[in-house]
């Protein structure tokens, strides 16, 4: 049964849209289900200033993007690309310690959602491919 935050934050679509003057940019799209995704950033002076997303793909991965989309905005780029890639290691549950600033991810990145990693992964590795772009 998929968790009623998974939900919340999936329909959170404040963030969903497309940005005309993106200053960075980046899509992916997962093979074997078909969920794809666009991610446009503003970054000025390295920090996010606006965070916009297109995409078709299911709940688990509308849920990340929507909270990453939200909770990168006016963070520096150093701060998400350092809490991306400790995410791999939020599933475990031997690694708790969620920054402050990056808790409500603890909310859906835990054991109980090990078997949709993939998909809760997917939005922020094309999120720290966009970085690069």
């Amino acid at each position: 049964m998929i968790d009623k935050e998974i939900f919340k934050f999936a329909f959170d679509t404040k963030n969903f849209g497309f940005l005309k003057n993106y200053t960075h940019f980046s899509k992916s799209k997962k093979s074997i289900c078909g969920d794809e995704m666009k991610i446009y950033l503003i970054i000025k002076n390295n920090k996010i200033k606006e965070f916009k997303y297109d995409l078709n793909a299911c709940v688990y991965c509308q849920a990340s993007l929507s909270l990453i989309s939200k909770v990168s905005k006016n963070k520096s780029v150093k701060k998400v690309k350092i809490f991306i890639e400790k995410a791999e290691t939020f599933f475990d549950n031997k690694n708790n310690s969620f920054i402050k600033d990056w808790k409500v991810f603890q909310k859906i990145m835990n054991k109980k959602n090990v078997s949709r990693k993939e998909c809760l992964m997917l939005p922020l590795k094309t999120t720290l491919k966009a970085f690069n772009n």
